[in-house]
């Protein structure tokens, strides 16, 4: 069965992409089930090409037998038939013998093209899968061929792609025709076919067009930290510099800007923030949150990645953006929980005490932190219940309590084991600063000074004196004599 196969073979190589190898081999495979649809099996079937691979024929292989001998006609052949193909076949041989195309009928030449074409969309299909699968997160640029259901179908020359409508910037519109650049974002084999998802909305996509623009993003000298997107509106892109001599943003912006000009014209307009990765959290917050200018980052808990940005009034709706857009992008950027705050908004927030202490450090606030605690109920890690109790009993504040002895206190309804922790958390968070002479030693003081006078009245109370005009004994607490009757009155003389 010979017939000119190199315009078939040539127009499935370079149309389909399909090798000359896997062709023949699905021609091969064809004709083995052609034999096998007509005689029952294939397991003698031959199939062989030219040296050009222009024709291809198709042989039995049949046994020779003695003259009257054949009992399968499809693997034997006698030694008369044998020897019309080949004088010199002899019995026990093995002949080759050529089969006429007419042999086969309609039938079997149908489904043989049917798994002709099944198999070559088989190896079309595995064969652009491996070479699609490969290029996924790169750029390829096609042609709008049609629109169904909101989502674009992309003529990309070997193969169709699909970019979804959720995949598609809202800030562009497109016609047939039209050139269309975006991100291989998906390649998936499917009953019907290869599928290649196209996207413009994802921040590999965003990657991949600074890569374009960028030598050295390209050739790592400058790296992308991290992209966050908001596709159509504004994205961010934190940058770093493997060289101390290239600064990563300026070589983002290109001089006078024609590079991230070249990325903004790709996007549509969309805005683009490039700024400077930095480890130290309140410094790369503070970046991230441009184009605002930030006054100062307070780390309000580390553990759970929460801040708060300070900023002048003038700023604060560029801190935030529209919507929240700029400070939820940042919140995204640095994995940070970022509250932006004015400066007299912070001024009147109650944040905690740790926190507090952190402010005063950035702020150059000298002031004590014993300061900051006044209130019992202010003590970080005090039992509720115990709070509780002495508020009801008047004492709200650490010098209130402090005041009262261990009686008073046990009188409130507190245990001494109590007391003894409130004390403990008390010497652990407050440093109790009392001004001169005020205090114990001034209670001492005075605690003397009545204890001199009572001696001096005491001692006073205890000398005897003569009555000056009849001998009695008198003392200073008299005013008459008890025998005389005559009035008495004491002078003291200063000792010098």
């Amino acid at each position: 069965m010979g017939t000119d196969m190199s315009q078939v073979i040539r127009q499935l190589n370079q149309d389909r992409g399909i090798p000359e190898e896997l062709i023949l081999k699905t021609i091969e495979e064809t004709l083995r089930a052609a034999y096998k649809h007509r005689f029952g099996n294939a397991e003698n079937a031959v199939i062989r090409f030219d040296d050009d691979n222009l024709e291809v024929s198709i042989f039995a292989q049949k046994t020779v037998v003695e003259q009257d001998g054949v009992y399968d006609p499809v693997m034997e052949i006698e030694l008369s038939d044998a020897k019309e193909l080949n004088p010199e076949a002899d019995v026990g041989d093995d002949i080759l013998v050529e089969l006429d195309p007419k042999q086969f009928d309609h039938k079997t030449v149908q489904s043989a093209k049917q798994t002709a074409h099944q198999t070559i969309r088989e190896i079309q299909k595995d064969s652009l899968y491996s070479e699609y699968k490969d290029k996924v997160g790169e750029i390829i640029i096609g042609y709008y061929q049609r629109e169904r259901n909101g989502n674009i179908y992309v003529d990309l020359g070997k193969i169709e792609g699909i970019l979804p409508r959720k995949f598609q910037s809202p800030r562009e519109t497109y016609h047939v025709n039209d050139r269309i650049k975006a991100l291989i974002a998906e390649v998936k084999k499917e009953g019907t076919g290869l599928k290649i998802e196209l996207s413009r909305t994802h921040t590999e996509f965003v990657r991949a067009i600074f890569e374009l623009e960028v030598p050295e993003i390209y050739d790592k000298t400058v790296e992308i930290h991290k992209i966050v997107r908001e596709p159509g509106f504004r994205t961010k892109l934190a940058v770093y510099s493997n060289r101390e001599d290239v600064d990563p943003v300026g070589a983002c912006v290109g001089l006078k800007g024609v590079r991230i000009q070249a990325v903004i014209k790709e996007l549509e307009g969309e805005k683009i923030d490039i700024l400077k990765y930095d480890p130290d959290p309140r410094r790369f917050i503070k970046n991230a949150l441009s184009p605002a200018e930030v006054r100062e980052v307070i780390i309000l808990d580390e553990g759970k990645h929460q801040a708060l940005a300070v900023v002048n009034d003038s700023m604060l709706s560029l801190a935030i953006g529209k919507q929240g857009l700029n400070v939820r992008l940042a919140n995204r950027l640095v994995d940070w929980n970022i509250d932006v705050k004015t400066e007299s908004q912070f001024s009147e927030m109650d944040i905690a005490a740790e926190s507090r202490r952190a402010v005063s450090e950035l702020f150059g606030d000298t002031e004590t932190y014993n300061d900051e605690i006044s209130r019992i109920s202010e003590l970080p890690g005090v039992d509720g219940r115990i709070a509780q109790i002495l508020l009801d009993n008047g004492v709200d504040f650490i010098e209130d309590f402090i005041a009262l002895n261990q009686e008073e206190l046990e009188a409130k309804g507190l245990t001494a084991a109590e007391l003894d922790g409130l004390r403990r958390l008390i010497e652990e968070n407050v440093e109790i600063v009392e001004e001169e002479g005020e205090g114990e030693e001034t209670a001492e003081e005075e605690q003397e000074e009545k204890a001199a006078v009572n001696e001096a009245e005491e001692e006073a109370e205890a000398e005897e004196y003569e009555c000056p005009e009849c001998g009695a004994k008198i003392t200073v607490d008299m005013t008459t004599c008890p025998s005389c009757g005559i009035g008495l009155s004491f002078e003291y003389e200063e000792e010098e």
